[in-house]
């Protein structure tokens, strides 16, 4: 009987030892390395491009990216970011050859907005937003956008401060965290003249149900409906200050979600931080001007297509 317990309690220490050392391994280690798939890729330009391109890196990269004393995409400190993530640094992606993406190629660009490995084969972790579903023509466009002549994105020598990521995300981007495939076949654009179409689109693309589903943990960025909670709000933000904003519950039920709302209402809320009788819309929550009155109003169509979700949250937002 002594020889089971000295066996069971060897079996139990070298457990430990095992597990310590995965623990100090993670600890003193980064954020871990895929090997890059090799594609042949020219983004397309042209004036309409770049202007498309402009308009979905307003609303996806500056948010993150805009540095305001440079006034271009060099990258600032996320203070927006929730605490456990680490200390997270957004990174210059102007055209500056060393310290920006000048010497990037446009397939290093594709495989890192569609995947989520940067050139060199290094993992970024879910605070840098992929486009895993976004339409190939709208990822060109982006793409395009950065290689374009405008002011943002003109080579900068702005030192990147190298992000300091905690131990759960250097933990949970081994195992849970993980780069996503790159598409098999062509992504087409919506039909614009489907409102419901063209408004689900934009609510995946533009990673509305992100924020606005329960939880970051819980979402499903290759199918977004399979989300926990998606569009039913609930899920824990940050303001710039760090203080917890809970997102709005979106669906259409009428007692807790915007089953109630006009169209007008949801395009002013959307695209000016408005709504009649209340304050304004506060930051995580920007006003998306870029977005035309049809395409909001197509993800209102598209919202009150879903099921009601009866999730009472009061506004923080």
């Amino acid at each position: 009987m002594k020889k089971v317990v000295k066996i069971i309690a060897w079996g139990i220490l070298l457990l430990l030892i095992i597990v310590a050392g995965f623990l100090i391994h993670i600890a003193s280690s980064d954020i871990p390395n895929y090997e890059v798939e090799k594609i042949e890729y020219s983004a397309k330009s042209s004036p309409e491009i770049i202007a498309r391109g402009e308009k979905l890196s307003l609303m996806l990269c500056a948010n993150c990216h805009l540095n305001r004393e440079t006034m271009k995409l060099t990258g600032k400190r996320m203070l927006d970011m929730p605490p456990e993530f680490g200390e997270i640094y957004s990174q210059n992606i102007t055209q500056d050859k060393v310290n920006g993406i000048g010497n990037w190629t446009d397939a290093d660009l594709l495989i890192l907005l569609r995947t989520g490995i940067k050139k060199g084969g290094q993992y970024s972790p879910p605070y840098m937003p992929k486009l895993p579903k976004m339409a190939d023509a709208d990822v060109n466009a982006i793409i395009a956008f950065l290689r374009s002549d405008n002011h943002m994105v003109q080579a900068d020598p702005s030192p990147d401060i190298p992000p300091k990521p905690s131990f759960l995300t250097k933990f949970l981007s081994r195992v849970a965290f993980k780069p996503f495939p790159m598409p098999e076949e062509k992504i087409e654009m919506p039909d614009t003249s489907n409102s419901i179409e063209l408004g689900e689109y934009l609510a995946h693309n533009l990673d509305c149900f992100a924020c606005h589903s329960a939880d970051f943990k819980s979402n499903n960025y290759l199918d977004p409906p399979l989300s926990e909670g998606y569009f039913g709000g609930g899920n824990q933000l940050l303001d710039e200050d760090g203080q917890t904003r809970i997102s709005s519950n979106l669906t259409p039920d009428k007692e807790t979600g915007i089953g109630t709302w006009s169209k007008r209402e949801f395009i002013e809320a959307v695209k000016y931080g408005r709504k009649k009788g209340q304050k304004p819309l506060q930051y995580p929550m920007v006003p998306y001007t870029q977005l035309s009155d049809q395409e909001v109003a197509a993800i209102y169509d598209y919202l009150q297509s879903l099921p009601p979700i009866s999730n009472k949250i009061e506004r923080a937002i």
